[in-house]
């Protein structure tokens, strides 16, 4: 069974970085995101990756966050710097074989989650 265990969160001062991790096991797949969610908002896709390293991100975090992973495709990262108060929510990481990548953002499309861990950020 796949399990996605992600690490890494914490609280930081505006313009600090974090950078997180999700290990993997049980999946064997090339795709995978990180997502986040805000109180009272709606899961939001953050960043994916698939084959041969191609990436995908939002708007918001362009320029700011990597998202990456380990050779043995074991370990997925999220390097976030310049972090923003905005950027405070609970993350987490996704994965499924069947990512469509025009639609990466949709949390539907991703059968596969962790538990999350809480990213704060402060001004």
């Amino acid at each position: 069974q796949v399990q996605l265990v992600e690490s890494g969160g914490g609280s930081v001062q505006a313009g600090g970085s974090l950078r997180l991790s999700c290990a993997a096991s049980g999946y064997s797949g090339a795709s995978m995101a990180w997502f986040r969610q805000a109180p009272g908002k709606a899961r939001e896709g953050v960043a994916a990756i698939y084959t041969a390293g191609s990436t995908s991100y939002a708007d918001s975090v362009k320029g700011r966050f990597t998202i990456s992973k380990d050779n043995a495709g074991n370990t997925l990262y999220l390097q976030m710097n310049s972090l923003k108060p905005d950027d405070t929510a609970l993350y987490y990481c996704a994965a499924d074989w069947l990512i469509r990548r025009e639609y990466w953002f949709l949390a539907n499309d991703y059968r596969y989650w962790g538990r999350g861990t809480q990213v704060t950020v402060s001004s």
